[in-house]
């Protein structure tokens, strides 16, 4: 498969150019348009007690959705301001697909004890279609939002924000549109200048920006796609689009260093071309086959905002890995002749970069041979190298053993959104609990009456509230102390469900979803986990054609993965130098963050184990030292050290320009994204790997002689190598 690519890059590369070209153009014409019907919700679990109750109360409550307008800035009972807000109450009331709107200055609790905020809750009508609802809610909105024109008696004016759960999508999607707009602005600069550093010239640098660009298309039209048969979290255009660009830019910068190595062999550069897809392709296509296994443990899970991520991402990983075999190849055989085929030391002035362009220090300028001295390092004195980064990766670690999950609330949006100065002005001049999301209990026909009674004596129901449904079924609304999902509201649905028996009784609500969402967690976890564990070990077995290898693989990644997520946790859950990255703690993880940071970190983490093996076994396999372990290693990293750092630091600055956008879910998976490559391609890959491959030495790549066999006649690797010494 892979000669039919090169030969085809190498024979047609136009055509291959102008495919990409229309992928690129349908790329950002049409899969651009997923930004439009993006969804804030992930917590649902399809057959969950907490949806199915929600289904019935929404068929039985006549009332559709609700928002909030909340006004602040100056005394609100002021004349002026009294008539804006009569003005605006009575024209919404009249509004086509609009329930009721309640009077602030009539109504109970409306008006802040201070004086100084008000809010304005409206209720839409019951079974409005998408269309209808988003015509009512738009309209309504607006001229809720005129009253912030009226003037006070001093010539002020007031501020108005609108959100609440019909309006937040919305919201949220115009932010992430924003997000990955600035990220890219950021990004892509950073990435050219960085290449530039790399290689030295400007037509090198450009073509990995070139296949990282192709896959954001790519990721935009792969959302577009799964956007017509299921829901799309806002969530998942920065995520897949990080992941895309990202991982673009690695197998491009890999192959790019690779066929400047068979240039400095090869004068014609079509066979030079041939022969890098032939070495570095089999990495880069076995490096995208393992990042989609792992990404498939996503599948495993029946919300469909996991299982969709784990498809798109998927799909993109696959887009990706297919720009790198195809559209680079092409690219090369076109502008490949024109750089230059040695490598290169960028030299301005006397600056120079170590470790990154061929500059290493000592050792006669060979290249590589920075790290070849830190294998050394590491390879003389390896138990004690292992025992020092195992130790300080544990302590990392040990925050993760206190990691809270929650759905969140509009505290994790940046404070110049509209639902972050809502909820900041309804805490900030209201009394606690005030507009809080209820634990709502469905009481059906034939219960005992008892229930209600016991219920309502739980200890953590601050308030409660009833009301007789059409089939008879009682609704009663149970206010908690706190926040709607935080632990007062989980441990009253669990106290509900406990007393009720046998009695039909349902619990809906915040707190229910995040309940069943972290028994979904618990309950399919361990399968997830295991088909991932199976799947690459499978495939690094192939890849090595060995046991130990790939279980002291999965070892180590795991460490440094519970690193990244303990640092994670210690910043973002317990609050230790959040407001530096532009959040703040709060008290816990967002539930998308951990699955989608192991997921995506476990994939990127064997990109690099793969760069490395793939040296480390062509030369033990070949060569004048074949069948020397420790020379093995050395000259592994030596090779494959330089391709690590390099996408390590370009990874790093993709995950970082996603960080700039202050939305908290997005600012704990880019954190935990930028860790987990930095601590796994510089203290595992240059360390804790050289460390533990000289503790196993000739072993680690043993294999059973059955096996072996069997690796030798379908295994993979970097190269068609002989039989293992």
């Amino acid at each position: 498969m892979l000669a039919t690519l090169a030969r085809t890059a190498t024979h047609r590369p136009r055509t291959v150019l102008f495919l990409w070209f229309l992928l690129l153009a349908v790329g950002l014409g049409l899969g651009t348009r997923v930004f439009g019907d993006l969804t804030s919700t992930v917590e649902d679990v399809p057959g969950s007690e907490s949806v199915v109750a929600d289904d019935l109360l929404a068929r039985l409550d006549p009332d559709g959705d609700d928002f909030t307008a909340v006004v602040t800035g100056g005394p609100v009972r002021d004349g002026d301001v009294r008539a804006a807000v009569s003005g605006a109450v009575t024209d919404v009331r009249e509004s086509p697909g609009v329930a009721r709107v309640a009077d602030p200055y009539t109504t109970d609790g409306l008006v802040a004890a201070d004086g100084r905020a008000l809010l304005i809750p409206v209720t839409l009508k019951g079974g409005l279609d998408d269309d209808a609802e988003e015509d009512a809610v738009g309209d309504a909105a607006d001229r809720l939002r005129e009253i912030g024109a009226a003037p006070l008696s001093d010539g002020g004016r007031v501020d108005v924000a609108v959100s609440g759960d019909p309006l937040l999508g919305e919201q949220m999607g115009g932010r992430a549109q924003e997000d990955v707009a600035r990220a890219e602005l950021i990004t892509l600069p950073a990435v050219l200048v960085v290449l530039l550093l790399i290689f030295g010239g400007l037509r090198a640098a450009g073509l990995p920006l070139l296949v990282a660009v192709s896959g954001v298309a790519g990721a935009f039209l792969t959302l577009f796609g799964f956007g017509q048969v299921t829901e799309i979290s806002v969530y998942a255009v920065q995520v897949v689009t990080m992941l895309g660009l990202g991982l673009a830019v690695d197998y491009a910068l890999l192959m790019v260093m690779r066929f400047r190595e068979e240039r400095a062999r090869e004068s014609d550069v079509a066979r030079a071309v041939r022969a890098t897809v032939a070495q570095a392709g089999r990495t880069v296509l076995f490096s995208g086959v393992t990042v989609a296994v792992c990404l498939s443990g996503l599948v495993w899970f029946p919300s469909p905002f996991l299982r969709s991520m784990g498809l798109a991402a998927g799909a993109v990983v696959v887009v990706d890995m297919l720009a790198a075999l195809t559209l680079l190849p092409a690219l090369l055989t076109l502008f490949g002749g024109r750089m230059t085929p040695r490598e290169r030391r960028l030299r301005t002035r006397g600056f120079r970069v170590p470790g990154l362009v061929g500059a290493d220090d000592g050792e006669r300028g060979e290249p590589g041979a920075f790290f070849a001295r830190l294998a050394r390092f590491s390879v003389r004195r390896p138990l004690a190298v292992a025992a020092a980064v195992v130790a300080g990766l544990a302590v990392l670690a040990l925050p993760v053993f206190g990691m809270r999950i929650e759905i969140g609330d509009a505290r994790q949006l940046p404070r110049d959104t509209e639902a972050r100065q809502l909820y900041d002005a309804v805490h900030g001049h209201f009394p606690p609990g005030t507009a809080a999301d209820t634990v709502d209990v469905l009481i059906r026909p034939g219960a005992e009456p008892d229930p209600e009674r016991r219920i309502r004596a739980l200890p953590g129901v601050a308030r409660a509230e009833s009301e007789r449904l059409s089939d008879g079924t009682t609704l009663l609304r149970l206010t908690p102390p706190g926040s709607a999902d935080g632990p007062a509201a989980t441990g009253l649905v669990e106290r509900v469900r406990d007393l009720r028996g046998a009695e039909p009784v349902e619990v809906t609500g915040d707190a229910a979803r995040l309940v069943d969402f972290r028994d979904m967690l618990a309950e399919r976890a361990p399968w997830a986990v295991l088909t991932v564990l199976v799947g690459l070990f499978a495939l690094l077995f192939a890849f090595t054609g060995s046991l130990l290898s790939p279980l002291r693989t999965l070892l180590t990644t795991l460490l440094s993965l519970g690193a990244a997520l303990g640092v994670v946790v210690w910043v973002f859950q317990d609050g230790h130098g959040a407001g530096l990255l532009g959040g703040e703690g709060l008290g816990a993880l967002s539930l998308t963050a951990p699955p989608l940071i192991i997921a995506i970190a476990f994939g990127l983490a064997m990109d690099y184990e793969l760069f490395i093996l793939a040296r480390m076994r062509e030369s033990w396999t070949s060569g004048p030292r074949a069948g020397d372990h420790r020379a093995a290693i050395v000259a592994g990293l030596r090779s494959s050290g330089r391709v690590v750092s390099c996408a390590a630091l370009l990874l790093a600055i993709v995950f970082g320009g996603f960080m700039t956008g202050g939305f908290s879910p997005i600012l704990q998976i880019g954190l935990g994204l930028t860790l987990a490559v930095l601590i796994d391609a510089t203290v595992v890959r240059m360390f804790l790997v050289p460390a533990t491959m000289a503790l196993l030495g000739r072993r680690a790549w043993w294999a059973p002689p059955r096996l072996r066999r069997l690796h030798q006649r379908y295994g993979l690797s970097e190269t068609a190598a002989p039989e293992t010494p």
